[in-house]
């Protein structure tokens, strides 16, 4: 038989894991609009498994009506649950779940924000919680609905898209969790982020600190691909400065040397070709403007780079009817 304390804590380790669900499953609901009523069993196999309410011990039920509670954001509700709960189960109580539940009372409350920081005071103060990686996965949650644009409140009144405090949450995840799962999510949800959204030069830092962090496998893989993205999209045309597409021009070279295969499906052949054409088009833009200064020994001299280099380019066949 076990004793009082391994009962004490398999009971609140099982109120931990059911409560770990509802974050992700509430989480879910919220950005997909789907309330779900039903109560689930963690069974022997480590499958969640539906069940109905009939048969179920009263900790359970009382469980699933707080993630009912907080799937529909029933605020007063859910204190009033979670609150009837400890006292009901006190083996569950300690000030980590307090410090957790208030957290989730402000996500019931649309409070993202403010339930961010709940969830950090946590993961500061109670580093070896068993609601730490609840905490976790909650302010991934919250992150991610702020990168796909979710809005945040600025100064009490203003409504703005909440990116930059996505990537911040995402930011400090990656910190905390460092090489494990969440982690390299956290910093691959920052990177798709921004380059999304056209920041191609700070989407290029991202995926060059991953690049380091995990250099080999699936990941460097996509990380080497994605730094010759981003490079190479950051270039804005031969009138600025070209090192984006030299950048750019090595990486493909790179990737086309260390996974061959995947170099022809994702058409690297395509994409070097087509810098070396702006590579040209650059060097024949220089040679103009020192054509137009008067300056023909300079301008005879980029022109004849760009034949020498680029024999087979468009910018070639333009020196080549100039003479």
């Amino acid at each position: 038989m076990m004793g009082k304390a391994e009962i004490m804590s398999e009971c609140r380790m099982r109120f931990v894991i059911v409560l770990a669900v509802i974050s992700l499953l509430s989480a879910t609901n919220l950005w997909c609009g789907m309330v779900s009523a039903e109560t689930w069993r963690l069974e022997q196999g480590r499958d969640w498994k539906v069940v109905s309410a009939e048969g179920q011990d009263k900790y359970l039920l009382a469980v699933a009506e707080i993630k009912k509670l907080v799937n529909t954001g029933q605020t007063k509700a859910l204190c009033a649950a979670l609150d009837k709960l400890k006292k009901d189960y006190p083996e569950i109580a300690g000030p980590d779940l307090d410090v957790f539940i208030k957290a989730e009372t402000l996500f019931s409350k649309g409070k993202f924000a403010k339930a961010v920081r709940g969830y950090d005071k946590l993961l500061a103060e109670f580093p070896k919680s068993e609601l730490y990686q609840a905490a976790l996965d909650r302010q991934f949650a919250i992150a991610t609905a702020f990168l796909a644009g979710q809005k945040k409140k600025v100064l009490g009144v203003f409504k703005i898209k909440g990116y930059a405090e996505g990537i911040k949450i995402m930011e400090r995840i990656s910190d905390r969790a460092g090489n494990a799962p969440i982690g390299l999510k956290a910093a691959l949800a920052i990177a798709k982020s921004l380059e999304r959204r056209g920041k191609f030069a700070e989407a290029y830092q991202k995926w060059s600190q991953i690049s380091s962090q995990w250099s080999t496998g699936q990941i460097g893989r996509q990380a080497l691909l994605a730094m010759a993205r981003c490079q190479h999209a950051a270039y804005k045309g031969p009138k600025y400065d070209a090192s984006e597409l030299i950048s750019a021009k090595s990486y493909y070279e790179n990737f086309k040397l260390r996974y061959p295969k995947d170099a022809e499906k994702f058409d690297v052949d395509k994409k070097l070709k087509q810098i070396s054409e702006q590579l040209a088009e650059k060097q024949f833009d220089i040679g103009q403007y020192y054509q137009r200064s008067g300056n023909n020994q300079s301008a005879n001299f980029y022109y004849q780079m760009v034949v020498d280099n680029w024999p087979v380019s468009t910018a070639a066949e333009k020196v080549r009817r100039q003479k």
